[in-house]
C-alpha cells in the first residue's frame, strides 16, 4: 500500500470520532427537526409552520425581541470586554492586577446560581432595594424584563470575551505600538490602524460565540425575563411543553439555527478572505 494512501486512511481514522460526534449530535438532529417542522398536523407537509413565525403576532414579537436583546447584549459585551482588555494590556498598577485576578470569577459560577443571585440583588425586595430604602431611594424595575436578561448576558459573557481579546492584544508586539508613537500617531490612530486590525480575527471569534450564546440562552431569560415577549429559547419550550405544538417548536429551532448559521457563514467567509490575502 502506498504511503499516501496509508496517511489518508490514518487521517480519516483520526477525524472519524469528531465527525461521528458532529453527525449524531448536530447534523441528524437538525435534519429531523427540519422534517418535523414541515408537518402541518393533517398528515401533510408544507411551510405553514414557518409562515406562522412571521404572521402570528406573539411569535413575531418573540423573534424581534430575541434579535433586539441579542444585538444589544453583543454590543455591550464587546464594548466592555474590549475596554477591559485594552486597559489590562496598556496599563499597570494594583487596579489592573485586581482586574486580572478577578474578571474570570463569573465563569466558575453556575448559571442558575448566578441568575438566582441577580434576582436577590436586583429584585423589588432584593438586597439593593433594601439598602437604598432607608435613604429614600426607590429602586426602579430592573429585572423581569429585557434589562434583566441583558445584565445576565453581561455577567455570563464578559469574562469569556475579555479572555479572548486579552490573548489577542497580548500577542501584539510592543515595538509596533512604540514605533507608531515615535512618529506622532495619536491613540485613536494607533487603535484603528494597528491594534484593531491585529486583533480583528479574535474579535470576530468573540462576536460569534457571544451571539450564539445569547440567542440560545434559556436559564436567564426564563427566570429574569417577562412573560411576554420572550426569548426564542423560552418561547420554544413553552410551545413544545405547554401548547404541545411539536412541529411549531421544531420550526422555531430551525429558524434559530439559521440565524446562527448566518453569522457562522459570515465568520467563515471573513476568515477565508483573510487567508487568501495572506497567501
Amino acid at each position: 500500500m502506498r504511503k499516501e494512501v496509508k496517511q489518508a486512511i490514518v487521517g480519516l481514522i483520526m477525524v472519524s470520532p469528531a465527525f461521528l460526534l458532529l453527525l449524531f449530535t448536530v447534523v441528524i438532529p437538525i435534519i429531523q427537526s427540519f422534517v418535523t417542522s414541515l408537518g402541518n398536523g393533517s398528515g401533510g407537509y408544507d411551510l405553514s409552520r414557518y409562515q406562522n413565525l412571521f404572521t402570528d403576532k406573539g411569535l413575531r414579537s418573540n423573534i424581534l425581541f430575541t434579535i433586539k436583546v441579542t444585538l444589544l447584549s453583543c454590543v455591550l459585551v464587546l464594548l466592555v470586554s474590549y475596554s477591559l482588555a485594552l486597559y489590562m494590556r496598556f496599563s499597570s498598577g494594583k487596579l489592573v492586577e485586581l482586574i486580572r485576578k478577578s474578571y474570570m470569577i463569573p465563569l466558575f459560577i453556575p448559571g442558575v446560581i448566578a441568575t438566582y443571585g441577580l434576582m436577590n440583588l436586583l429584585g423589588n425586595n432584593g438586597w439593593l432595594a433594601r439598602l437604598l430604602l432607608p435613604v429614600g431611594i426607590t429602586l426602579p424595575r430592573i429585572i423581569f424584563d429585557e434589562k434583566g436578561i441583558i445584565i445576565a448576558n453581561l455577567w455570563f459573557n464578559i469574562p469569556f470575551a475579555t479572555m479572548l481579546l486579552s490573548s489577542a492584544l497580548a500577542s501584539i508586539p510592543a515595538s509596533v505600538i512604540e514605533s507608531a508613537r515615535d512618529i506622532g500617531a495619536s491613540k485613536l490612530r494607533i487603535f484603528f490602524r494597528f491594534i484593531f486590525p491585529l486583533s480583528y480575527k479574535t474579535f470576530l471569534v468573540a462576536v460569534t460565540f457571544v451571539f450564539m450564546g445569547v440567542i440560545g440562552s434559556f436559564t436567564a431569560p426564563f427566570l429574569l425575563g417577562a412573560n411576554s415577549p420572550q426569548m426564542l429559547g423560552v418561547s420554544m419550550q413553552q410551545v413544545f411543553s405547554v401548547f404541545q405544538e411539536r412541529e411549531q417548536a421544531a420550526a422555531m429551532a430551525v429558524f434559530s439555527f439559521l440565524l446562527c448559521s448566518f453569522l457562522g457563514f459570515f465568520y467563515i467567509r471573513s476568515m477565508a478572505k483573510e487567508d487568501q490575502l495572506n497567501d
